[in-house]
């Protein structure tokens, strides 16, 4: 019986030490793949500067400020840079320049040299569409900042855990980029042709609103074919978009005009594509609020219909004076005020729409900066920013930037007043 007994304990103790070896080599293993530091990116706004750390996983951050000089100092634990021969951003905004390195404690610190003293900011963000976990520290002006010569260091770190991650899907935008293949759209005294100019701003805002935290953008078209008009539309609404942005280049007789333009939908342009869509509601598709109206009496289609196009019509009036702003900042608008017309990739009833003229090809010189990659890149900013302020002011609901307004998130909020900024081996 003893020896029976000492037989099952011994098996009992067996399994509870294979057992245990077995979470040891689990947790073995997660140490054996620490978070890395995927990329670094910066964006700077006139009033704010924003660094966004993308991470392979989730991890705990502790932030800390130092003076003489200024500096940020952020440490993550047990975290590695994927690429340690990578180009750090400099002389950006606030950032005057970037130090990354390992820690003896096994930490990765990241040091930011400040140009101006700054307010910190930070909190992470949880995988969405098509990014995993980020890390941001947002540099605010240090508006109260009364510093002696010879200061201390401002205090001890201040540790920030995960339970600030946010949840939420990303805002997509649509851009469309004007004419294509067998159209070539028009063509400038240099040659240069509408198509070719419309796919590289295109491509460039979507570069810049796929940086966006919570924000990602879709093309109509990613290279030079032919698209119908309509289907532009039916790829934006395929994507679930939450607004349409269409990129052209206008023309005129008289050489001599210039300047950006900003297009919403017409009264009449509403009316007609109302009734389009009435007469053909067995074959349509829903609208974005899964409304359908094949399966609706005529009036209450009709009204189904209008107000879902009244509130398209009034949020893509506010999104395109939004984006004119932001063009008359660069010097790109000589007559301000939306412009309304018929287009038809601006009629989508259920989608807020605009289509932005972003100058005149028919002008040598504007034909000369439409070709300059700055120059794009300017226009492409220009209209990122408008699009920005739009949803930092009207965030569709269950998206990133909806949450974060419902939590009173300063960091983020911030934002919407400052003008386009965007504020959603190291040693000290």
């Amino acid at each position: 019986m003893l020896r029976g007994a000492l037989k099952s304990l011994s098996a009992v103790s067996l399994r509870a030490a294979l057992a245990l070896l077995g979470v040891m080599l689990l947790a073995g293993a997660a140490n054996a793949a620490p978070v890395s530091v995927k990329d670094i990116r910066v964006w700077a706004g006139p009033d704010a500067t924003r660094l966004v750390l993308d991470l392979s996983g989730p991890a705990d951050h502790r932030l800390m400020t130092l003076q003489n000089p200024d500096r940020v100092v952020v440490d993550i634990p047990g975290a590695l840079l994927a690429r340690p021969d990578q180009r750090l951003p400099a002389d950006e905004g606030f950032l005057r320049q970037l130090r990354v390195g390992p820690q003896s404690n096994g930490d990765l610190r990241v040091v930011i040299d400040l140009s101006a003293p700054a307010r910190p900011r930070s909190f992470t963000v949880a995988p969405s569409g098509s990014y995993g976990h980020r890390l941001v520290v947002d540099l605010e002006p240090d508006r109260g900042a009364t510093r002696a010569a010879g200061a201390a260091p401002a205090g001890p770190p201040t540790v920030v855990k995960s339970v600030r991650d946010v949840h939420g899907r990303d805002i997509v935008v649509a851009i469309d980029a004007g004419h294509g293949g067998v159209d070539p759209g028009s063509i400038g005294k240099r040659g240069a042709r509408e198509k070719d100019v419309t796919l590289a701003i295109a491509r460039r805002l979507k570069q810049r609103i796929d940086r966006e935290p919570g924000m990602r953008a879709v093309l109509t078209r990613e290279h030079d074919e032919f698209v119908e008009l309509r289907e532009r539309m039916v790829r934006a609404r395929k994507r679930q978009a939450d607004m349409f942005v269409s990129i052209h280049a206008d023309a005129f007789h008289d050489r001599s005009v210039r300047g950006s333009s900003v297009y919403v939908l017409s009264a009449r342009g509403a009316s007609d594509e109302s009734a389009r869509w009435l007469a053909d509601r067995e074959n349509a598709a829903d609208l974005i609020g899964g409304v359908k109206l094949d399966d609706k009496d005529s009036v209450l289609a009709s009204v189904l219909l209008d107000l879902s196009q009244g509130a398209s019509m009034s949020a893509s009036l506010d999104a395109a004076d939004k984006v004119m702003d932001e063009l008359y900042s660069i010097g790109n608008i000589t007559r301000r005020g939306v412009k309304q017309a018929g287009f038809i990739v601006l009629k989508s009833p259920d989608i807020p729409s605009i289509l932005v003229e972003t100058a005149f090809i028919s002008n040598p010189t504007e034909e000369s900066r439409l070709l300059d990659p700055r120059h794009q890149m300017r226009l492409a900013e220009a209209i990122h920013r408008g699009v920005r302020r739009y949803f930092y002011s009207n965030p569709p609901p269950g998206t990133l930037v909806a949450e974060l307004r419902a939590r009173g998130d300063r960091t983020v909020l911030a934002t919407t007043t400052t003008g386009g900024a965007e504020t959603s081996g190291a040693s000290n």
